[in-house]
């Protein structure tokens, strides 16, 4: 499913991969890859990728959606070398591909064949004193592990967070569409801390993702859209792409 949004049309293919696509404009995808959502997904149409963390680095997720002339902003602690899967290193896809490894809090203008996107970091994590940490204070994305992105595309910003709670500074964003994350599950924000965001950040649409894609991210996203639309904010739920 395509969710419409004036200009811009969103579609959750899985996981954390989200396709944004405007009129005549660019198309950018968030952390392309992972757990199957991709198999026989060559669409290779987009102008830029994001990759938030290790945990969503995809070189084979990222290949399958990347045009030939794409940019790929890639978070600076990103490291293939540490991760426990057969992945390309990021030198391997500078071969291909524009490379630009951004901090915590960074903005690129990035210009596309389609038009430019602006791409602003933001710090993204799990709150060692919050709801997803142990009682030693250990959680599974530290600070400085990921970030956040926030795209501006077609005259409209959307905000995809990573693996990251609900942090208060989220609220402060001037958001259009928000990708939420509402998996839970010890490790990212579950859907009741998304729908408080919601409410706080005031976007003028939502579309949860990275649920349901394994049991640990299982979620209602039924209820969490339920819970979002009695607050009078927009949202739309793609079940199929939950199941995939």
């Amino acid at each position: 499913m395509t969710v419409r949004y004036e200009e811009l049309a969103v579609e959750w293919l899985g996981y954390a991969t989200a396709r944004l696509a405007t009129d005549d404009g660019p198309v950018a995808y968030t952390d392309p890859g992972r757990y199957g959502v991709l198999d026989d997904y060559w669409a290779r149409d987009g102008d830029l990728v994001v990759v938030t963390h290790d945990h969503h680095y995809d070189s084979d997720g990222i290949r399958s959606v990347a045009s030939e002339d794409a940019t790929l902003v890639i978070y600076e602690a990103v490291d293939p070398a540490g991760i426990d899967r057969d992945v390309e290193p990021i030198d391997a896809l500078a071969d291909d591909y524009e490379i630009v490894r951004v901090g915590e809090e960074d903005r690129v203008d990035v210009d596309t064949p389609a038009g430019e996107v602006r791409v602003w970091s933001v710090p993204a994590h799990n709150d060692p004193e919050g709801p997803n940490a142990d009682a030693d204070g250990s959680v599974a994305h530290p600070p400085g592990f990921g970030c956040g992105f926030l795209l501006s595309l077609g005259g409209r910003t959307v905000f995809w967070p990573g693996d990251s709670d609900a942090l208060d500074g989220f609220a402060e964003l001037d958001v259009s569409v928000f990708l939420a994350n509402i998996g839970g599950g010890g490790i990212v924000a579950d859907r009741r801390e998304s729908a408080d965001l919601a409410e706080a950040m005031g976007p003028d649409l939502v579309v949860p993702i990275h649920y349901d894609t394994f049991d640990l991210l299982e979620a209602d996203g039924e209820a969490f859209a339920g819970d979002v639309a009695s607050r009078s904010i927009p949202v739309a739920l793609d079940a199929r792409s939950a199941n995939q």
